[in-house]
This record gives C-alpha cells, sequence and structure tokens, in this order.
C-alpha cells in the first residue's frame, strides 16, 4: 500500500504546491449568476471540477457549504469528491470533525473508509478533545494510504485563545505538531497540519515530516510573497498554500478559473 506521503509529493511533484478550495458561498453562487439551491450548487460544482480537477494537486471541497443544502448538497459532494479523484487530483475534504471512541470511528469510516461514497483523499479533523481521540482517524488513514489534516494554528485570530495557551511548557499548537510528528516518525506522512499563512505562527514544524496545509491566500489577505517568511523554518516542500474565493472569483467561466487558478499556483513556486 503506498502511503499517504508518497501520493501527496506524487501529485505535488506533478502539479505544484497550490491547495484549490471549493467553497460554494451563496455571494460566489450568486456573482456567477446562480440560483442559491441545490440546483445552483450542481452547476457550481460542475464548473469546479471541469475547471480545477485536472489541474490542482489538492483539491479542498468545503463540506460545510454543501451540509447547508440537505441530501442534496451530500449528493453534489459526492460528486465532486469522485470528479475530482477521477481528473487526477487528491480530494482533502474540510470537515473538521472531532469526536470519541466510536463516533469517531464513524467520521473515520465516513471520510476515510474504502466503502463510503464521501471516501476522500484525506479529511481535516479537530484535535480539540485529545490528540489521542483522533487514533480512529489515524488508523483508518494509514491503513488506506490516506492523510489526516489536523488543525493546528488556524488562520482566524480567535483561534489564538485556545491554540497559544501553555500547556506543559508549549503551547497547545505546538503540542499537536508534536504529536503529529511522533505518528509521522515511521515515514508514512499520514497527519499533516493546519497552519494559517496570514501571520507569524510560532511553531516549530522542522520534524513534523508531513503536509502543512497554509489556509489564508486570497481572500483572507495573505500572499505568496508572505509564504518565505511566515514558514522560513519549515520544509518548504511539504508547504501546501490553500486559495479558495481568491480564485473562485474568475468564475463561472471554466478558462477564466484555471487560469486563476495557474497564475495563483505559479506566483507560489516563484515565491517558494
Amino acid at each position: 500500500m503506498t502511503g499517504f506521503g508518497d501520493r501527496y509529493r506524487a501529485s505535488v511533484d506533478a502539479r505544484g504546491r497550490l491547495c484549490a478550495g471549493i467553497d460554494p458561498h451563496t455571494e460566489l453562487l450568486e456573482a456567477w449568476g446562480l440560483s442559491v439551491d441545490a440546483d445552483g450548487l450542481g452547476r457550481f460544482a460542475d464548473i469546479c471540477i471541469e475547471a480545477l480537477g485536472p489541474a490542482a494537486a489538492v483539491i479542498k471541497p468545503q463540506v460545510a457549504f454543501f451540509e447547508a443544502f440537505g441530501s442534496a448538497g451530500f449528493a453534489v459532494l459526492e460528486r465532486v469528491i469522485t470528479g475530482c479523484r477521477e481528473a487526477g487530483a487528491l480530494v482533502l475534504a474540510d470537515a473538521k470533525r472531532g469526536d470519541i471512541g466510536s463516533t469517531m470511528a464513524a467520521y473515520a469510516q465516513s471520510w476515510l473508509g474504502e466503502s463510503s461514497p464521501l471516501v476522500s483523499d484525506a479529511v481535516t479533523v479537530s484535535p480539540y478533545l485529545g490528540f489521542g481521540s483522533l487514533a480512529p482517524a489515524v488508523d483508518a488513514a494509514r491503513a488506506g494510504g490516506r492523510g489526516v489534516f489536523v488543525l493546528a494554528r488556524t488562520s482566524n485570530p480567535e483561534g489564538a485563545q485556545v491554540q497559544l495557551a501553555d500547556a506543559d511548557g508549549r503551547t497547545v499548537g505546538q503540542r499537536i505538531v508534536d504529536d503529529a510528528a511522533a505518528v509521522n516518525a515511521d515515514g508514512s506522512a499520514t497527519v499533516g497540519v493546519v497552519v494559517g499563512a496570514t501571520r507569524a505562527h510560532g511553531l516549530d514544524l522542522s520534524a513534523l515530516r508531513g503536509p502543512i496545509l497554509s489556509p489564508g491566500l486570497g481572500a483572507q489577505g495573505a500572499t505568496a510573497a508572505d509564504l518565505p517568511e511566515v514558514f522560513a523554518d519549515a520544509d518548504s516542500s511539504w508547504l501546501l498554500p490553500a486559495s479558495s474565493r481568491g480564485v473562485l472569483r474568475a468564475g463561472p467561466d471554466v478558462a477564466a478559473v484555471r487560469a486563476a487558478f495557474e497564475q495563483a499556483r505559479d506566483e507560489i513556486e516563484s515565491a517558494l
């Protein structure tokens, strides 16, 4: 079984280091001239699949924006996941799941289990019930050559209240990174972390040996030029900057969305 790290490396080597977010905000649906309902969501999704599926190394659908449309929204999300994977992209489901015991195991099966209609290449998870509570997701990911991305130092300012709190001489965020690094000691790179690009993060990422999803480009104010400074001490080959609205605002034309993605990706590669 090929580990997630090998699959991730192969994808970014071929397609570059930019994670394309698919975030069907109401404002984007309206800006694209689409109805704010399941039909509009479906058309939005189809444009994104066609524009980004063949171009992006990693595509990150934001689950909440699909979930808002109920079962019809989940049906569209299934189409996004399948379509993007068939086009050669890795799919990172941005679900931010976190729970304990059998409930966490059920979340792991939903997003990482081979038989699930929502199965993705990786999923975002929240460690704030304790890093150990994520064990079912980590185990499922490792077994299937998939990954989990754990929230460590997020791009929103409110996160500092928890993530910068002292935990036995380390910040909570640093403990999460260290726990992720311990899992990755086997060389699988099963566990990535989420570290925002919008500010200095104060983390030591040198031992992680796994992907660093870095949201905040575009709409949240970070630029490609900020990345070398914000992540000066990290291995940039593992860095995966993410942009959603910054790319999607170019729609609804498929060629325009892809061109916006390619421009952002090339700026990142030049900066790094």
